[in-house]
């Protein structure tokens, strides 16, 4: 499966608002997973099977509510049994698409 997530505080003593410390702990958490990653600036991604991807979540969520008394989190999957590498492979069809098109 495909999981893109966002996890980040609900509240923050940053002056200009930043949740950035926060998330960067949650981003720790996804990249020592050692599962295909991808973050982009609004949503992060993750390939693996429902349980695995489903624990990382859970523990990047818990890594931020370490500094937050709230937390909000946002996920969207693409269930596919039987696919892997997806997270190139869908942008890489794209793309060949388009530049077919010319």
């Amino acid at each position: 499966m495909l999981l893109a997530f966002s996890v980040s505080p609900t509240t923050t003593d940053d002056p200009d608002g930043s949740v950035s410390a926060a998330v960067a702990r949650a981003i720790k958490v996804v990249r020592d997973s050692g599962l295909p990653n991808e973050t982009t600036s609004m949503f992060t991604t993750l390939e693996g099977e429902w349980d695995e991807v489903m624990a990382v979540v859970k523990e990047a969520t818990m890594a931020v509510a370490e500094v937050s008394p709230r937390v909000a989190l946002v996920m969207k999957a693409d269930i596919r049994p039987g696919w892997d590498g997806q997270l190139t492979a869908k942008v890489d069809r794209v793309n060949a698409i388009l530049d077919a098109e010319g």
